[in-house]
């Protein structure tokens, strides 16, 4: 009996340590004075093979912040089969009569070329607008979309082609490293990639390699670049094993 108590106790105590955090949608809010006056909803990392947030979740946050813009900043899936369910979240996303605009990550650049031309018609199909290394004028800025830094897709030059100097410029991509590497000036930065580490183990970025800015302790939160600013999203979901601990699913509500 003591054992079975014991067991019990252990397997409630992993579940609110590694599996209740993935399901406990926490959503931040960042104030940044980019002079746009909008609000903005930031959403990365959907993974949805291991998504534990409901895409119904999602839409009642979306009907309740009636956001200006949403903004997906990658890793949707890694497998064709998947793709289904990837329509599910899309439609339940774009379906609220909010703008979308999204970025590619490089679980995405995994999938084979014939589900890779499926995801990207799908996008079209829900509403969602693709940027991939190009620029959108949305009046009062400029968005620039930049492909996954880590898949060697990133073609900064050619996003920034017709963004102009005169309005303000907002950044999506998904692997923040890519601030190390632009030369273009912007006022604000969307990325995710990193999961705020996915398990808050110190010095785990020490070992598991996801670039100079994780190796630096910057794995989530606003930051200031020598371009502009930058905020990193700890994602909704998860990659590798679907757990986390300290760190719990995010989506994220920057007003601008």
């Amino acid at each position: 009996m003591v054992y079975i108590i014991a067991a019990t106790a252990a397997a409630v105590l992993l579940y609110f340590l590694f599996i209740f955090p993935t399901q406990w949608l926490k959503v931040e809010r960042v104030q940044y004075p980019a002079g746009l006056g909008m609000k903005v909803l930031h959403i990365s990392d959907l993974h949805v093979e291991k998504i534990r947030i409901s895409a119904a979740r999602i839409k009642r946050l979306i009907e309740t912040e009636r956001p200006s813009y949403i903004f997906i900043t990658g890793d949707f899936t890694q497998n064709g089969k998947y793709l289904p369910k990837v329509r599910v979240y899309l439609e339940a996303i774009a379906g609220c009569g909010v703008p979308v605009f999204a970025v590619l990550g490089n679980h995405d650049h995994r999938l084979a070329a014939g589900p890779m031309k499926q995801l990207v018609q799908l996008m079209r199909e829900t509403g969602v607008q693709l940027l991939s290394n190009r620029s959108y004028d949305a009046g009062e800025f400029m968005l620039v979309g930049i492909d996954d830094w880590g898949s060697k897709k990133s073609k900064p030059k050619l996003a920034f082609q017709g963004a102009g100097k005169v309005k303000p410029v907002i950044v999506l991509t998904h692997d923040p490293n890519l601030v190390l590497q632009l030369t273009q000036r912007y006022a604000y930065l969307m990325a995710g990639h990193f999961h705020g580490m996915q398990f808050n183990v110190p010095f785990l970025f020490r070992y598991i390699n996801k670039g100079k800015l994780a190796a630096a302790g910057i794995v989530k939160g606003l930051h200031e670049g020598n371009q502009g600013a930058y905020y990193i999203s700890k994602g909704i979901s998860q990659a590798g094993p679907n757990a986390r601990f300290l760190i719990r699913s995010e989506v994220t509500i920057h007003q601008l």
